[in-house]
């Protein structure tokens, strides 16, 4: 009897050892080899990989001597800076060429036809890579921004009625205060005799002040500190996806590893005190809801929906409202203070149009559509510093995509600078700030993509537009602004576009 369990015991483990081996041979050679044959055989080629790290050694390498330098001059032509192997790659292999991050094949796609067909139809049968989940896992977990086919359809239906309606206007107050005591410690600077301040810290507190007021309600306070630690947790991530590539590197207990569990879980603590004592309010009658925050809001649609509350799902979503909301719209701010600071022109105008709509007065919701001078502004700032790079989409199935033949498991990359800043696509004065180019609604569908495209779009585009009109209209009728000799120009790239020094500018109080 012993032996046949034993027996038993040694088949299950061989099985077992040959799956797993099976699984890791086919993952880290024969799949990847399967996608190359097929994409050569349509005329798709790219520079050879590497064993296990593929070509991101030639990525770090082009970029490490891209960035190197800041730049001399205020430059809006940042590709070469920034996408250093996608202007040396499409230089040699044209405008379809595959490349490798580890073992996982990269279609780098630039035909707007083509994206647009790709997001509109396709999104149901693509999504997030198994590495970008990994990537991300200790930071947003699978909350919306990660989450893939059923999951993302359910998780996209409990989130959307928090950035619609009724609800997208409560939180306009909300901007408008923190938006003023930002105002006020900029008189405060100014007043102390720093005329000269680094405008992204002002930006990037102020966004997770009004983040943390619009998710937690009144447990701000401990909202902020949320955002401090998943300020830290996104450095520290992005450091360890270098290494994803090599079989197991999640599991290696090195310093990165051990620091990132530790602050992930002391942000799910966090999280967990904010979601128990809404749920403890719930439960002993005190409150028949959850709170008309972006947490009570999404709490609420788990309810009524009939769903159990899955409470790490329910943190996930938590930690990207914050990421999505929060580090995107600091950066479009600053960006945006940034150009606007280098071109008085477009201030003026920018100027003159909120007097004339605010009429000297605090703005109101309804007034925010006529700001179209500011839109123009706004739009053209994102197509010359877009909250991201690149688009990423893996094909869970075989896709006809035009011309082309896309197989199961090819990542689809779509480099939106790239896109932004193409000559054939914007004209000779691409690399121009010029947010004329914008005065007409209408244009080429696929080329201007910041908040993405088709089903999978940012459902938090809308709050972003909202919380930016309403800061830079506040600042710019409040301050003149010009930009400061210690400037220093250098965009870099962590996991968004960053600038490297921060954005020092000159202020000078208006007369009210």
């Amino acid at each position: 009897m012993v032996m046949v369990i034993l027996k038993t015991l040694l088949v299950i483990l061989v099985t077992l050892i040959f799956k797993v081996g099976y699984d890791t041979i086919s993952y880290y050679w024969l799949t990847p080899r399967r996608i190359k044959k097929t994409m050569e055989k349509q005329g798709v080629r790219g520079p050879k990989p590497r064993f296990i790290t593929g070509n991101i050694i030639d990525m770090a390498s082009l970029l490490s001597n891209s960035i190197s330098q800041d730049m001399d001059t205020i430059s809006h032509d940042t590709v070469p800076r920034l996408l250093p192997h996608f202007v040396a790659w499409s230089n040699q292999y044209g405008k379809r060429f595959i490349y490798w991050n580890g073992i996982e094949p990269r279609l780098c796609l630039t035909e707007t036809k083509l994206i647009k067909e790709f997001l509109a139809k396709h999104s149901s049968i693509s999504g997030k890579s198994w590495m970008q989940q990994q990537g991300s896992k200790y930071f947003i977990g699978l909350g919306l921004l990660m989450a893939n086919g059923e999951d993302w359809h359910h998780q996209r239906h409990m989130v959307a009625p928090a950035f619609m309606g009724e609800k997208l206007k409560g939180y306009f107050g909300q901007m408008v205060e923190c938006t003023n005591e930002m105002l006020q410690s900029l008189q405060i600077a100014f007043e102390s005799r720093k005329n000269e301040v680094e405008i992204g810290d002002y930006l990037t507190k102020l966004t997770a002040d009004i983040i943390a007021r619009t998710e937690f309600g009144s447990s701000y306070e401990k909202g902020k500190q949320i955002f401090h630690l998943l300020t830290k947790l996104q450095v520290r991530c992005a450091q360890a996806t270098r290494h994803l590539c090599f079989p197991g590197s999640r599991f290696f207990p090195n310093t990165y590893n051990k620091e990132i569990k530790s602050m992930k879980k002391e942000v799910e603590r966090l999280l967990m005190e904010i979601i128990q004592s809404r749920k403890d309010s719930v439960e002993i009658g005190r409150s028949h809801s959850y709170g008309n925050d972006l947490l009570g809001i999404l709490l609420d649609e788990i309810q009524k929906n009939g769903g159990s509350l899955n409470l790490q799902l329910v943190m996930d979503e938590c930690k990207t409202f914050f990421f999505a909301g929060h580090e995107t719209t600091a950066l479009l701010l600053t960006w945006t203070t940034m150009l606007l600071a280098s071109n008085p022109y477009w201030q003026d105008k920018v100027r003159n149009e909120v007097r004339e709509v605010f009429n000297g007065g605090t703005p109101s919701l309804d007034q925010l559509s006529k700001l179209n001078v500011l839109q123009m502004v706004i739009n053209e700032s994102m197509r010359l510093y877009p909250p991201a790079t690149m688009l990423p989409r893996m094909a869970f199935q075989d896709i006809v995509l035009g011309d082309l033949y896309i197989p199961k498991g090819l990542s689809v990359w779509i480099p939106l600078l790239a896109i932004h800043h193409s000559e054939e696509l914007w004209g000779k004065d691409v690399n121009e700030f010029k947010p004329e180019r914008f005065a007409s609604k209408s244009f080429m569908p696929g080329r201007f993509i910041p908040f993405a495209f088709g089903p999978r779009n940012c459902v938090g585009q809308t709050f972003a537009i909202m919380e930016g009109k309403i800061i830079l209209a506040m600042l710019i009728s409040r301050f003149s602004f010009t930009i400061s000799e210690n400037y220093k120009h250098a965009p870099v790239t962590v996991l968004t576009i960053k600038p490297k020094h921060g954005v020092q500018i000159c202020l000078k109080p208006l007369e009210p």
